[in-house]
C-alpha cells in the first residue's frame, strides 16, 4: 500500500489517498475530484482547468500520467 496526496496527483489539497496500485490511486483521485467539482470547490476547479489545458496538447497528458505512475512506483510501502 502506498500513499499520495491530492496535490501530488495534480489536485489542490493535502488529502491523502492510499492504494496498492497506481490505477487504484488514480481512481481514488478521480472520485475525489468529482466530489470537489460537485461542491464547486474553487481551488480544485482551478486544478481541473490546468489538467484540461494539459489534455489539449498531444502527448502531454500521457507524459504527465506516466511521470505520476513512476512517482507512485518509487514510493515506499506504508
Amino acid at each position: 500500500m502506498k500513499s499520495m496526496s491530492c496535490k501530488q496527483l495534480g489536485g489542490a489539497c493535502d488529502l491523502e489517498f492510499r492504494a496498492s496500485t497506481f490505477e487504484e490511486m488514480a481512481e481514488l483521485s478521480k472520485k475525489h475530484g468529482m466530489e470537489m467539482h460537485q461542491n464547486q470547490d474553487s481551488a480544485h476547479l482551478e486544478a481541473m482547468q490546468a489538467m484540461q489545458e494539459l489534455m489539449q496538447k498531444p502527448g502531454d497528458m500521457e507524459k504527465w500520467y506516466e511521470s505520476k505512475r513512476q512517482e507512485f512506483e518509487a514510493l515506499s510501502d506504508i
